[in-house]
């Protein structure tokens, strides 16, 4: 099994390019069973799409995949198709629960396995059903599985959802996009990636609306058209590179993203004393003197993202003063803090809140990954650590993260992968 070893204290200076975002493309790739022909783009090359490409490919869709130009072109000639997401496929990436939508609402029936992904918290699928059943669909789970059909077809309505959920608010976005008649959806999220998602859907001739309020209007359409679409750059690696550059960084600059689109991250990290200047498309960060303490709370879009809430607890141990995190999105998001206390981080974990004390020196150790964002904290506290660093588990880093050791090693890290 691999690690990375880091070497620490290693300043950074240069540029970084961010991939395409991964949390938009799983969804608009699972839209793709909709569309008998879709070419996407900017699409990063991690573990979690390469599986939900696979997951396509059972299902009976044909995609070719461009590495050198991040696009791939999915073709459904609606020969053969497999309406089963199966477990083997589904385990490792939450996402494959994505195509419960689409399969419902195109081939009136699927069957798709109940999720795994990152061990951070139970995230129930219950809004995607509840959505689905509003729709029309009949719907049971037994032996692991999800069994859902609709012999007539979906049919619009209004659908409340009590809490907010990406994920559901894609799938019931998606399915309501082919069902008869129009659907309205209350308190949607509101996150880029699902403007991204939506934006897509339109191209194929769908008609979809979503505003401040969380309300989203979809008129079902029985018919798409062909499309291409460019993939949103990805706000959480941007995060976590700003992070990084904001705990040793000379000068790092980011080009062609969308800087209001994390306004509340850059304010944050500006309060904390990160230096950081903004030009149209492009974002610098540079040196800074002293970092203060700050308090944060996660929440939806656009609160902080709970995404970096690890990576951000590396900075604050950092940081001189108190600092305080209340996790308010998922209930078991603090499983980095047993491995940032190895390295040295004062932390204290009371409910759903951890308090960190700074400034600590952080020492190289023998640490242990246990979901995507935890793994690229420990990434984080690895470069500002004393010594060496050797990171254990790191699979869960390819599920999010494409060339990072390439992306930080090029502006004067030392990450090497054994």
């Amino acid at each position: 099994m691999q690690k990375l070893l880091i070497d620490g204290k290693n300043i950074l200076s240069g540029s970084i390019n961010i991939s395409g975002s991964k949390n938009s493309t799983l969804p608009i790739l699972a839209a793709t069973i909709l569309n008998n022909c879709t070419t996407i783009k900017n699409i990063p090359l991690v573990n979690d799409i390469l599986t939900m490409l696979k997951l396509l490919e059972f299902i009976g869709l044909k995609f070719k995949l461009s590495k050198k130009k991040n696009s791939v072109r999915v073709i459904n000639l609606n020969k053969n198709i497999n309406t089963v997401a199966p477990y083997k496929l589904v385990k490792t990436m939450r996402a494959g629960v994505l195509v419960l939508g689409p399969l419902l609402a195109k081939y009136k029936k699927a069957k798709v396995s109940l999720p795994g992904g990152c061990a951070i918290g139970t995230r129930p699928v219950d809004l995607h059903l509840l959505a689905l059943k509003r729709l029309g669909a009949k719907i049971t789970i037994k032996d692991g599985y999800i069994y859902a059909s609709a012999e007539n077809g979906l049919t619009g309505n209004k659908i409340r959802f009590p809490s907010i959920s990406v994920g559901a608010t894609e799938n019931a976005i998606i399915a309501a996009s082919q069902a008869r008649g129009k659907s309205v959806l209350f308190n949607c999220a509101t996150e880029p990636e699902i403007k991204d998602l939506i934006s897509f859907l339109n191209k194929l001739g769908c008609k979809i609306s979503l505003d401040k309020k969380r309300k989203a209007v979809v008129y079902g359409i029985s018919k798409t058209k062909s499309a291409k679409h460019e993939v949103m750059f990805d706000r959480i690696e941007l995060g976590t590179y700003l992070i990084a550059s904001a705990l040793l960084g000379k000068k790092v600059s980011f080009s062609k993203v969308e800087p209001k689109i994390i306004k509340t991250e850059i304010n944050i990290l500006k309060k904390m004393g990160v230096k950081i200047k903004i030009k149209n498309k492009t974002i610098v960060v540079y040196k800074s003197s002293k970092i203060r303490a700050a308090n944060i709370k996660t929440e939806p879009y656009p609160g902080f993202p709970t995404d970096l809430q690890a990576q951000m607890m590396v900075l604050m141990s950092k940081a001189e003063g108190s600092s305080k995190i209340r996790e308010s999105i998922f209930e078991n998001r603090f499983m980095h803090v047993p491995e940032l206390k190895r390295m040295g981080s004062k932390i204290v974990i009371k409910n759903n809140v951890a308090k960190i004390n700074g400034p600590s020196k952080l020492s190289g150790a023998e640490v242990m990954a246990t979901d995507l964002r935890a793994s690229v904290c420990l990434v984080l506290a690895g470069m500002v650590a004393e010594n060496r660093t050797i990171i254990n588990r790191i699979y869960h880093l390819d599920r999010g993260y494409e060339n990072l050791e390439k992306k930080l090693n090029q502006c004067g890290a030392v990450i090497r992968r054994i």
